[in-house]
């Protein structure tokens, strides 16, 4: 039998597909992909993110990401401007068709959440985001 913490990327990995993929499956009516609700929730945290930094947040590459910001942009879900710190940079900002769906997809992510988390105590689940916390740090130091 493996040792516990030999699976335990393995299962932080599929926890989060799974998630991921249960609140696609819910946001699905609202014509949004995985791919595009995860850029208008970065861009809600911090708008105005360059494309760059917008590509890594999301874990696509820069290439794919403009392909998909090209389409975002032609649904009116974003806008797209250079860069004031580089003009070879582009800047991706929300509009306000985003601003509305963003509040119907953190009711729909806070739904998921309670059903998901129902019947683990909240000390539980503190401490189980305190150590994520430690460890998701301890990946950025590694990253650096």
């Amino acid at each position: 039998m493996a040792k516990l913490h030999e699976n335990l990327g393995i299962l932080v990995g599929e926890t989060a597909r799974l998630w991921r993929y249960a609140l696609d499956q819910r946001l699905q009516p609202l014509g949004l992909s995985q791919a595009k609700w995860l850029v208008l929730l970065h861009l809600s945290r911090e708008d105005g993110l360059m494309q760059k930094q917008l590509a890594r947040r999301v874990g696509i590459e820069p290439p794919t990401l403009v392909d998909l910001l090209d389409r975002m942009a032609e649904d009116g879900w974003i806008t797209r401007r250079e860069s004031n710190a580089d003009r070879r940079s582009k800047t991706v900002r929300l509009t306000p068709k985003a601003l509305d769906v963003i509040k119907q997809i953190r009711t729909t992510g806070a739904r998921l959440r309670r059903e998901l988390l129902a019947g683990i105590s909240r000390k539980d689940l503190a401490r189980c985001t305190a150590v994520l916390q430690q460890i998701k740090g301890a990946v950025e130091r590694v990253l650096q």
